[in-house]
């Protein structure tokens, strides 16, 4: 099953659509097997998007023959691919002038590269930029929405926390209660950065929201995303979340039941995950294969 289902991700990663090309990218970063390869062609991507999976990766894994087709992209005329590149080429070379990032953090031009620039300031770990994340927290962005601008400083906040800085904790909190529906999508997020950042301490507010018998219950998305949260930081349980939408009759739900299966690390979904190879969707093809690479993860 572990072998079929790096032979998919690898034959998705030249599929027609750019993002299920860059969710197979993601599920066999960490694999031995090819991964160099599948790489090179992820930096050579017509699609931006591809391209800065792909330079993230050969950062994230050490990947030092990929060096010089990095160094030809450190140009980019995309903000993304030249952020991620930035990050790539510091990771293999201390030396290399990554101010840029900081620069793009800063800048009022467009928000979402300055998320993209806080992700990555994060993922840099140098505790220095403390300061100037706080400092960025604190922009207006005036010409952008309230939603883009909470999603913004809920970036900033992670990476607050992954270079040790707690206080950064209580911003993802604030954001796990939506006033209002057009918030859910930063409840979502928020969400996903507790696992990430392995917050145990709000587990029982995600156990809360989880349940149906609230007098808010939440919609799928965010049950899901809690269910994956909950079991990165050690909450394996949230299996029978997963369950209940892996029919669902949307591709992107049976997605991210599929990625919760696979969060839970237990053997005992490989069944389900082997139905859900077998859908109609890419994109379920995509999370259902890596979700067996991780609890197959020798």
């Amino acid at each position: 099953m572990r072998n079929a289902a790096i032979e998919m991700l690898l034959a998705m990663s030249t599929h027609e659509r750019p993002e299920i090309r860059a969710n197979a990218l993601e599920a066999l970063r960490d694999q031995d097997t090819e991964i160099e390869s599948v790489v090179a062609l992820g930096l050579l991507d017509e699609n931006e998007g591809v391209r800065s999976v792909a330079a993230m990766i050969v950062g994230q894994e050490k990947l030092r023959a990929l060096e010089p087709t990095l160094r030809s992209m450190a140009d980019s005329q995309s903000s993304y691919v030249k952020l991620s590149v930035l990050f790539a080429l510091h990771a293999l070379d201390r030396s290399t002038d990554i101010s840029p990032i900081s620069e793009a953090l800063l800048s009022e031009n467009d928000v979402r590269v300055s998320s993209h620039a806080a992700f990555v300031i994060g993922e840099l770990g140098n505790p220095s930029a403390i300061p100037m994340l706080k400092q960025a927290s604190q922009m207006r962005y005036n010409r952008v929405t309230p939603i883009e601008r909470r999603l913004f400083r809920l970036q900033v906040a992670e990476a607050l926390v992954k270079l040790g800085d707690e206080q950064g904790i209580d911003a993802i909190r604030a954001a796990l209660y939506p006033a209002r529906p057009e918030e859910l999508e930063a409840t979502a997020l928020a969400v996903q950065i507790i696992g990430e950042v392995g917050d145990r301490a709000s587990a029982d507010q995600l156990i809360y929201m989880a349940d149906e018998e609230t007098g808010l219950p939440m919609p799928a998305e965010v049950r899901l995303a809690i269910a994956g949260a909950l079991a990165k930081i050690g909450y394996r349980s949230g299996g029978f979340i997963a369950d209940q939408y892996a029919q669902n009759d949307l591709d992107v739900i049976r997605a991210q039941s599929a990625s919760v299966y696979g969060d839970t690390l237990l053997g005992e979904h490989l069944p389900k995950l082997g139905d859900l190879m077998g859908d109609e969707s890419p994109i379920v093809r995509v999370a259902a294969a890596g979700a067996v690479l991780k609890i197959t993860q020798r």
